[in-house]
């Protein structure tokens, strides 16, 4: 009689949306809770991290949240059919997931010019050409970039792209002087849809499409591409 009460109590302070209380510790496994309201509260909880969050949350971060035998991932799953309909969903990117709008709606918030949550720094063309190299044939050092493009690579837009969170400090390299090579950041993946560095288009794909000139940006001292990025590893956290 005392656990229905306890349960009963439990569902109607969840009606009036007063689970868990602000000034109380998060109660991650809900056991007041009836297994169908316990499984809606975590969804929940998932949801709110994930709109609130600037960035992609991973599995130990919402884990956080719910319970400790709770599957995060079919938690996703559930959240990822209730949001089919709508206008926007939550995606797998950068190791993590994040709320985002549907790609179909890109024009209408174009057009609306509302500031966003999650508004993409803008580029010039050198800085995204400068950014591709980098994606591409990270650890790079900006002497091997300027090798890459034939003519000197500033300072200043290397600067800009690590103060945008793009790109961070790589491991020195082997050659003479041991420069710093650059590598590129999780905000870096989460701000262009990658799930991780395998995810770049290749180059050729890029060429046939028009969105590169043939020999653009390709090096003649630098290694393989696919064998810079065969660890994943290098898209380091901001």
């Amino acid at each position: 009689m005392g656990g229905a009460t306890k349960t009963a109590r439990g569902e109607k302070k969840m009606a009036r949306g007063e689970m868990p209380g602000h000034d109380m510790p998060l109660d991650r496994e809900l056991e007041d809770l009836s297994p169908a309201l316990r499984w809606r509260e975590w969804m929940l909880r998932v949801e709110a991290v994930l709109f609130a969050a600037a960035e992609p949350v991973s599995r130990e971060i919402l884990g956080r949240v719910v319970g400790k035998d709770c599957s995060v991932e079919l938690l996703i799953d559930d959240l990822q059919e209730e949001l089919r309909d709508r206008p926007y969903e939550l995606v797998s990117v950068a190791g993590g997931w994040q709320h985002r709008s549907r790609s179909a709606y890109a024009p209408a918030i174009r057009a609306a010019a509302a500031p966003t949550r999650s508004a993409t720094e803008t580029l010039s063309d050198g800085e995204a050409m400068l950014l591709m190299a980098i994606a591409y044939y990270q650890p790079v050092t900006r002497g091997d970039l300027s090798k890459i493009f034939g003519k000197e690579v500033s300072r200043d837009t290397v600067a800009s792209l690590r103060d945008a969170g793009f790109i961070v400090s790589g491991p020195r390299s082997p050659t003479p002087g041991a420069p710093y090579t650059y590598v590129t950041t999780k905000h870096f993946l989460s701000t262009f849809g990658l799930e991780t560095l395998r995810d770049l288009p290749d180059l050729e794909a890029l060429e046939d499409a028009g969105l590169l000139r043939r020999g653009e940006a390709r090096p003649g001292a630098i290694s393989d591409p696919a064998a810079e990025m065969e660890d994943d590893g290098r898209a380091l956290a901001d």
